[in-house]
């Protein structure tokens, strides 16, 4: 089984406008490999052999929160597994949070730069905190995003200081910990306690440097990523199987580990 643990969808009335402008503001550095519909998705899992995509959503306005959080639940199935979203700035996280769990969704995506908070914050803290209490997942954008300038909000020390901060739960950071910033992975947060996903990996980090954080890290922790539509997902997974890993590192990293957290 393959499961891509970051994938991103709008609804249909809403894409083309997502995904122009998202497009627009990183200077189209990264061509969408979809329309950044559900369908759209659907149609490349089919060519590409994956069984589930994990979609995740970014609240940017409270007034967000509700209609976004409804749409992601109603498009679970069989394929899809979403998570929510929370608005960092909320007046009562615990209240959304709250609503988030009642719809049955299975975890909470933040990014640092979008939502604008430093993910060591003691607020954040105190997000986090309540949200693992309830059994969410944690998935967090990790380093450059190149719709905004450095320093970034989400870097290897501020996320190794946050995941020595909590105790317990799942937490996951895209782009192997912290996106041009493996360095840093490497000597911060290589053997801590979060999980790494491999999103728009391949093309960018070292291979050999990949191969090094896996074995300090351990293979159990990294969760096959595509950051879709951002991301070819066919090519990762080839890329993926070409790596000396072992089968059994290679199919617990494509899906056995996010079987795992998923309680699938």
């Amino acid at each position: 089984m393959i499961i891509d643990f970051h994938a991103h969808v709008f609804p249909d009335d809403l894409a083309p406008r997502a995904v122009e402008a998202l497009s627009s503001c990183i200077d189209n550095l990264y061509p969408p490999v979809s329309d950044g519909t559900l369908s759209g998705l659907l149609h490349n899992m089919d060519k590409w052999g994956i069984d589930i995509s994990v979609t995740q959503p970014v609240i940017t306005k409270q007034s967000q929160f509700r209609k976004a959080n409804e749409w992601a639940a109603a498009t679970c199935s069989d394929r899809i597994v979403a998570f929510g979203g929370v608005f960092p700035h909320t007046d009562d996280y615990k209240r959304d949070i709250d609503f988030v769990v009642g719809l049955g969704l299975k975890g909470l995506k933040f990014h640092a730069e979008y939502q604008d908070f430093l993910v060591d914050d003691p607020h954040m803290l105190k997000i986090y905190d309540y949200a693992l209490s309830k059994g969410l997942i944690l998935l967090h954008h990790a380093g450059f995003d190149p719709a905004f300038p450095p320093p970034f909000r989400s870097s290897p020390q501020r996320f190794a200081k946050m995941a020595q901060t909590m105790q317990g739960g799942t937490i996951v950071l895209a782009h192997m910990g912290g996106h041009d910033q493996w360095d840093d992975v490497e000597k911060y947060l290589a053997g801590s306690a979060v999980y790494l996903d491999t999103s728009m990996g391949f093309a960018y980090f070292p291979h050999e440097q990949f191969l090094r954080i896996v074995q300090k890290h351990g293979a159990d922790k990294i969760l096959f990523a595509s950051d879709a539509p951002w991301s070819n997902a066919k090519s990762e997974i080839e890329q993926l199987m070409a790596q000396p890993l072992s089968d059994s590192e290679k199919a617990a990293i494509l899906g056995g580990n996010a079987k795992r957290i998923l309680n699938m």
